[in-house]
């Protein structure tokens, strides 16, 4: 997406005894003992070792941390299992719980890797995106990261800004915001199936190896195929994404010839449980889908651990690869929620797994109430435990807390109660119609007639009694505003005609002009049609209507949408065809803060799409 706050925003420039750390975590975990259905360990064993030895590892991950620097709020603030939520995530209790695995596996005689698995960055909230993401790869720094995969989400500023990311370097435009410099990633993104089409090559390394006590264990890192779908296309017209089995079994295979037989892959491609809740669900793969069990169906069998992500959900378990062998899956949520707990077991001989072991742990960050619960505050919020704060990530964050607090937490408007983007059956949200809305009254000017918001630009919800900055009930900072829609993308309107309107909306269901999967669109007020799940692709939209009156396919209409959509982005190509595009000022966050200024907001009534059978 586009640079984040870019031409308008100007932000101005301890170390606590590690057994103290250790010794809180214990006390705050006495309140999750009802967890151990979904937390129970996977295993997948190997044969015994060749030779008298093995060595004995640990592995360490995350996904998807999306620059969540802060403790997550309002209905993600939590981890939700066995009827137990568990108050989690910030990035000073993801440094504790790191030390405190590290510790452990130590103490075993395990020396220890800390791996992603993409989307580290890229659709974060204003502390992290007010400075292009630095406050997220500095604090990924200080937690010890060694080696990640490349998601979608390292494109949103396009490939130039992922290589300053990783190399360092003040940004083109803004410079070095915090006027310290930036010296990049300490740690090494990984991205090979993303291929200059120039070169040849990938962009970044394809492959790392870590020696443990002698022995080499290898690495591939990739984001998903589809990442050119669902990025801003501006920023990735020099490259191409290879198919991931294709391009995980050729680099196995160079690893194998170079004598590394115990590899992992990091992938940013990932599935869910059949019993998929609104907050990630069961840590096993009962019922599991999506594109990781064919991936995994297709590799070699020397790839013994897969670390995946992107669909947000946490699991570890078993899938067969193509020799049927277990293949160990994990993920680990999102927002630095969880981290995967991997102990491994390697012949020192062959150099080859002998097993694998994955548990999910819960970065708590709460109070435990002695009674199996959490404390919180008169609000209801949940109180943070300051025992279990990591002193060196605390530093690093509060410099850009500080900095960015000015912005952030400038009130905007008023919401008369929460505001969720989760989709009712019809795929439609009461904030999607609300950010629809905005975007529609934003340009007003241009002639719009209608608005289209894609569903994955709605990062949270609005929620009326958060209080990032003391603010009162109801009341809505700048920063909450920003984290809901964090891309700064432009707001765009052009022509379309009543044909192609309905040809955009049928590009919502996989299958359909390219389409890789179903996405509905957010529509604003007076937008209206049906959608029937047992119609043909193709066929699928009726009854559409704008104010009451039927899309005439040969009319054309005026469409806002932002420039991620205009540009194709999920997929929709149609979109791209529009003609006369009007840019308005500033970005799609001005929009929506511009209707949350004018007159308390409330949710919108996501009646606008209906479903058939």
């Amino acid at each position: 997406m586009t640079s984040p706050l870019r031409r308008r925003l100007a932000v101005p420039a301890v170390t606590l005894a590690v057994a103290g750390v250790f010794s809180a975590v214990p006390a705050a975990q006495s309140a999750a003992a009802a967890l151990p259905a979904e937390f129970t360990p996977v295993t997948a064993s190997y044969g015994a070792p060749q030779g008298a030895s093995v060595i004995k590892g640990q592995f360490l991950s995350y996904n998807d941390f999306h620059g969540a620097i802060d403790p997550p709020t309002g209905s993600g603030a939590v981890v939700n299992a066995s009827g137990t939520s568990t108050p989690a995530g910030g990035v000073e209790y993801l440094a504790t719980y790191l030390k405190k695995l590290r510790a452990e596996a130590a103490a075993e005689g395990r020396s220890t890797t800390t791996v992603g698995a993409g989307d580290l960055i890229g659709a974060t909230p204003l502390v992290s995106a007010a400075f292009h993401d630095e406050p997220t790869i500095e604090l990924m720094n200080t937690v010890g990261l060694q080696v990640s995969s490349v998601g979608n989400h390292e494109f949103d500023e396009g490939v130039d800004e992922l290589i300053r990311i990783q190399r360092g370097g003040c940004h083109p435009v803004d410079g070095c915001q915090d006027g310290d410099g930036f010296g990049g990633a300490k740690f090494s993104y990984l991205a090979a199936n993303t291929i200059n089409n120039k070169t040849g090559l990938p962009i970044l390394p394809p492959v790392d190896i870590k020696y443990v006590k002698g022995v080499p264990v290898g690495f591939i890192g990739m984001t998903l195929e589809g990442t050119a779908g669902i990025v801003n296309p501006a920023g990735i017209k020099n490259v191409h994404f290879t198919d991931e089995v294709e391009t995980a079994n050729r680099w196995s295979k160079i690893l194998k010839v170079f004598g590394v037989k115990a590899q992992v892959l990091l992938l940013h491609e990932g599935g869910a449980q059949g019993t998929a809740t609104p907050t990630p669900g069961v840590s096993d793969c009962t019922g599991f889908t999506g594109p990781i069990v064919p991936i995994v169906a297709g590799l070699n069998p020397e790839i013994g651990l897969v670390v995946s992500g992107h669909t947000h959900r946490f699991y570890s378990c078993k899938l067969p690869n193509k020799t049927g062998q277990d293949t160990v899956v994990t993920s680990a949520g999102t927002n630095g929620q969880l981290i995967t707990d991997i102990d491994y077991s390697v012949d020192k001989r062959s150099g080859r797994f002998t097993e694998i072991t994955a548990k999910n742990v819960i970065v708590e960050n709460g109070v435990a109430d002695g009674n199996g619960g959490w404390k919180k505050d008169a609000a209801g919020v949940y109180l943070k435990n300051p025992d279990t704060v990591d002193p060196a990530a605390k530093k690093v964050a509060d410099k850009y807390r500080t900095a960015v607090a000015p912005i952030a937490n400038k009130i905007v408007g008023s919401i008369s109660g929460d505001i969720v983007r989760t989709n009712n059956a019809a795929g439609e949200s009461p904030l999607g119609d609300v950010i629809a809305d905005a975007q529609l009254k934003y340009t007003a000017g241009a002639g719009a007639q209608l608005a289209l918001m894609n569903p994955g630009g709605i990062r949270a919800d609005l929620d009326a009694d958060q209080s990032s900055g003391g603010e009162a009930y109801g009341q809505v900072t700048y920063g909450e505003a920003f984290t809901v829609q964090p891309f700064n993308n432009l707001v765009v309107t052009q022509t379309l005609t009543g044909a192609q309107l309905k040809s955009v909306l049928e590009q919502q269901f996989a299958g359909v002009n390219g389409q890789t999967s179903t996405k509905i669109l957010q529509v604003s007020a007076g937008l209206t049609y049906t959608w029937t799940a047992s119609a043909a692709l193709g066929s699928k939209i009726s009854n559409l209507s704008l104010n009451g009156v039927a899309i005439d396919p040969a009319t054309s209409y005026l469409v806002t949408t932002n420039d991620f959509l205009a540009n194709g982005g999920d997929g929709f190509s149609v979109l791209a065809q529009g003609t006369g595009r009007v840019t308005a000022p500033g970005f799609d966050v001005d929009a929506l803060t511009a209707l949350l200024g004018a007159g308390t907001v409330a949710p919108g009534p996501a009646n606008r799409i209906t479903t058939a059978p």
